[in-house]
């Protein structure tokens, strides 16, 4: 059996404010409207669908994403040049750091609704890098 990953829906208080600081902090085109939402492509043909969500708190959800040495040093600079909190851990014990888990790299910061976002350089566990 072969799966792979499509999409996933996000829900913003402002979706054009998630998608433009998703995708500038991630080093990704702009996102494209498709329908209601926002997308943002991200590798092996899937996307990240931002959709504005009126009225009630949203549940801020956890997106963690593999990608490369350099862009995770893209990442890391835009994070530090925007004075962004961000941690070395998913329980904010270790702020303004980076984690070297599995030999690589990882941190993670929050975007404007709320959401976590990780960015590591090696899968959990071990396996190879990007």
């Amino acid at each position: 059996m072969s799966i792979h990953f499509n999409h996933t829906i996000v829900h913003a208080h402002d979706r054009e404010e998630e998608a433009t600081f998703f995708t500038e902090m991630f080093g990704l085109p702009p996102a494209v409207e498709f329908g209601h939402f926002l997308a943002a492509h991200i590798a092996d043909q899937a996307s990240i669908d931002f959709v504005q969500h009126d009225g009630d708190e949203i549940a801020a959800q956890h997106y963690a994403f593999l990608v490369s040495e350099n862009d995770f040093a893209g990442i890391h600079d835009r994070i530090i040049e925007r004075d962004l909190d961000h941690w070395a851990d998913p329980g904010q014990r270790r702020p303004g750091e980076i984690n070297h888990h599995d030999g690589g790299r990882g941190v993670y910061f929050t975007s404007p609704s709320g959401h976590f976002l990780e960015a590591i350089t090696c899968p959990y566990g071990g396996g190879d890098p990007v």
